[in-house]
């Protein structure tokens, strides 16, 4: 099986500004995110519309593909990048992700062997009420019954398994993402502003593995504070 991990980097971004080149402890972000790709051993190519996210990481050993700055997602950006590539499955790592882990990248290409598509979900009780961290639910067999903004499932009780929080980093079978990437937005993706409800309508399989590794992708300001903090305990620790 031919593997690949792709990290799309947009310079604009909504919520904040230039987020790939946001300083996180006197490092652009994007650089914590190839450099934790890197250190997993797999082929990575990081997919960006500007030379200045290229400039930042041009020292590494990692492939620098040149997308289109109006393709609309990451997930296009991604397809775009492999659609000649000779590969059997991709990982498409979010740019604003700066943890990695080697078991869980080897886990989810794993779970390409039986699924079209995989994903990480971790348990995360302060996730619950927040719209901004994208929940899920699961069947028996572990695979995706549903992914919400919303508090899901609605809970009487407590529960050893929810509320699960959606980790933003996808596993697909490179013909899956091809698909995936043509298809029209559907309904309850435009409802809920989540893409991967598009696989789901569309009768897709998603595999759901549950991690307690931490992550926490950087969209605010707030975000910068709870990652640095985690970022220098982590470095304290191995010094």
């Amino acid at each position: 099986m031919k593997k690949l991990i792709v990290i799309p980097a947009r310079l604009s971004s909504t919520r904040l500004k230039e987020k790939p080149l946001v300083s996180i402890l006197g490092k652009p972000l994007i650089r914590w995110v190839v450099e934790g790709c890197l250190r997993t051993k797999e082929r990575i190519i990081l997919a960006t519309d500007s030379e200045r996210i290229y400039e930042v990481v041009k020292d590494l050993p990692v492939e620098v593909r040149f997308t289109p700055s109006d393709l609309p997602s990451g997930s296009d950006r991604v397809a775009y990048v492999i659609r000649d590539e000779k590969v059997d499955c991709v990982i498409n790592y979010q740019g604003d992700e700066p943890f990695v882990y080697e078991e869980d990248i080897q886990r989810l290409f794993h779970a390409l062997e039986d699924h079209p598509v995989a994903t990480l979900a971790i348990k995360d009780p302060h996730a619950y009420a927040d719209p901004n961290s994208v929940k899920v639910v699961l069947r028996q067999d572990h695979t995706a019954l549903y992914f919400s903004r919303s508090s899901i499932p609605y809970m009487k009780t407590s529960s050893d398994l929810y509320p699960l929080k959606h980790v933003g980093i996808y596993a697909y079978r490179k013909q899956t993402l091809l698909e995936f990437t043509t298809m029209q937005k559907s309904t309850l993706e435009n409802l809920e502003n989540l893409e991967q409800l598009r696989l789901l309508e569309a009768g897709y399989s998603i595999k759901v593995i549950l991690t307690k590794n931490y992550y926490h992708g950087v969209d605010t300001e707030e975000d910068i504070r709870l990652v640095e903090r985690e970022l220098s305990a982590r470095l304290f620790t191995n010094s």
